[in-house]
């Protein structure tokens, strides 16, 4: 018995959402957070991989305070706009000097954010519109509310969320229908695994797992020696004993890998890949090299003996440190 990631196109977003490529391209590395990028290669990463046939394209109206939509818009010129499946998170606060400044996911606050990053992607509709995290400070059923408003206006086409739990996912979708949940999930960041993953497929919403690679950790190329300049730098998982840990982690790995004539990245993105046909990998790659690595995983057929391998390399709660930092970690909804 086998178990493989199938086709690009064979992937639904949960019982209402859209039809979606097996693999997704996450574009928030393109604009911030891991130091700087080369515009031009990230335009030519964004259309070779529409060319491959990745439809998910992942982006939020914060990520370099809309550098990121732009972007996609310059990507996208000259193609069919039914091509691509744009999912645009909104809400984080930004200021000036790049500081976080909160949410902000009121009903008026949406309908101002969605004009804007319509204008950005130089579209008539998003196809799918999440807040990035849970507002405190708003009750998900009046988020939940504009955004319906919003796809019943026709400028977006499904509902998502990002990182809440499961009681609030409920809380949401008896609302309005949710199509997906997007949450970060990799063989090191399983806590889904317990409660989230199956309320979503009680209720029939999907998953779009971000952090298939764990930010680069789990990509077989980092090394305890790097010069981190970026936000990683402030992350547990990268930082001192956990970072030594996390690697002989992925050392483990390298040797299922290898037994395979596969990379690390591709094991990993494929292992998540395998836990379902509602779960679809996003993958942040930043060049069109690490596009094609990541999209190697879709030939990947996993064993039953590959994935029992995979497990023992790297056994569930074996990772040093937690996702964030204490304060990162208190606003996650999903890991309360």
């Amino acid at each position: 018995m086998t178990t493989q990631m199938t086709d690009l196109t064979t992937r639904r977003l949960g019982a209402t959402g859209p039809s979606v490529s097996g693999i997704g391209l996450g574009l928030m590395g393109m604009s911030d957070l891991y130091g700087p990028a080369d515009e031009a290669e990230s335009l030519a990463t964004i259309r070779a991989a529409l060319d491959a046939g990745v439809t998910l394209l992942d982006t939020g109206d914060f990520y370099g305070m809309g550098h990121n939509e732009m972007l996609l818009r310059d990507a996208l010129l000259g193609r069919r706009r039914e091509d691509a499946v744009i999912s645009v998170k909104f809400g984080a606060l930004r200021g000036p000097d790049n500081a976080w400044g909160g949410l902000d996911t009121r009903p008026a606050a949406i309908k101002n954010f969605v004009s804007y990053s319509l204008r950005r992607l130089g579209t008539d509709h998003i196809d799918i519109y999440r807040p990035a995290r849970l507002d405190p400070t708003v009750p998900v059923e009046e988020t939940v509310g504009a955004i319906a408003e919003l796809i019943e206006a026709g400028w977006v086409r499904h509902l998502g969320l990002s990182e809440v739990g499961a009681d609030t996912l409920r809380r949401a979708h008896a609302v309005h229908p949710v199509a997906d949940l997007q949450i970060e999930y990799s063989l090191i960041s399983r806590g889904i695994e317990a409660e989230i993953l199956p309320a979503a497929r009680e209720l029939g919403v999907g998953i779009t797992a971000y952090g298939v690679l764990s930010r680069g950790l789990l990509s077989g190329h980092w090394t305890a020696d790097r010069d981190v300049q970026d936000f990683r730098a402030h992350l547990p998982r990268f930082r001192g004993d956990n970072l030594d840990a996390n690697l002989r982690l992925v050392e483990a790995l390298r040797e299922v890998a290898d037994s395979r004539g596969a990379t690390v990245a591709q094991v990993a993105v494929a292992w998540v890949g395998s836990r379902g046909e509602d779960v679809v990998p996003l993958v942040g790659a930043r060049t069109r090299t690490r596009l094609d690595e990541s999209l190697g995983a879709l030939g990947l057929e996993l064993t039953r003996d590959d994935l029992a391998a995979i497990e023992a390399a790297v056994p569930a709660g074996s990772v040093a440190g937690t996702r964030y930092d204490a304060a990162q970690m208190s606003m996650l909804d999903s890991e309360k």
